[in-house]
């Protein structure tokens, strides 16, 4: 027989409503990075929360309601919570470092946070419909980074006539494959070591040799 939930019908009634939300949108943001938008299913989720697939009704009429939401919540824990730490970094390689801080703080809270923001910016290409502007995570750390680079500039610290979108764009690839890593193949502890080694590349230490 295939494997069912253990618990009854509805809402479970020692949990408080917050909770059992909070509840499917973890199992939720793990299905999806897994399975992707078009196999995973609200009984799939239900399984991986231990609930009942008419309580994830309860909670969200549709799965693209749900997964609109989840696209939204791991935005903000892991970009938008990586711009905000980089604000009071002085230093472009301060910048980025900051903000990779903040995702790999979220990896080690939920390991499926990186994976589900790449998985989601993959299925943004093939559902064009699912992308919102203002949940679009891939263009919100372009912006990131779009900022970053023009407080250097008007710092001083890069030149002025640093070819502003080329450079962007290349840092924009490297963050992302550092979710890629962050979500599928390292851990946090190795993400750390990494997100270091990075730092000293990108200020030029990595060929200093010590007298």
């Amino acid at each position: 027989m295939p494997h069912t939930a253990s618990r009854g019908p509805g809402r479970p009634p020692a949990a408080k409503a917050a909770e059992t939300r909070e509840r499917i949108l973890q199992a939720a943001r793990q299905v999806f990075s897994e399975l992707g938008y078009d196999a995973a299913t609200f009984q799939a989720i239900a399984i991986r929360a231990d609930l009942t697939r008419p309580a994830i009704n309860h909670y969200f009429a549709s799965k693209r309601v749900l997964y609109q939401e989840l696209v939204e919540q791991t935005n903000s824990m892991v970009v938008a919570a990586g711009a905000d730490r980089a604000q009071s970094a002085t230093s472009l390689v301060d910048r980025l470092v900051a903000f990779i801080s903040a995702a790999v703080q979220a990896d080690e809270k939920d390991r499926s946070a990186a994976a589900f923001l790449v998985t989601a910016v993959l299925e943004s290409q093939r559902h064009p419909e699912l992308n919102q502007a203002k949940n679009d995570s891939l263009e919100a750390s372009r912006q990131f980074v779009g900022w970053a680079v023009t407080q250097s500039i008007n710092s001083g610290e890069l030149r002025t006539d640093t070819d502003v979108p080329s450079l962007v764009e290349m840092l924009v690839a490297v963050l992302w494959g550092m979710s890629f890593y962050a979500g599928f193949v390292g851990d946090s502890d190795g993400l750390e070591r990494i997100t270091e080694q990075l730092k000293l590349l990108l200020q030029q230490k990595l060929w200093e040799f010590q007298a």
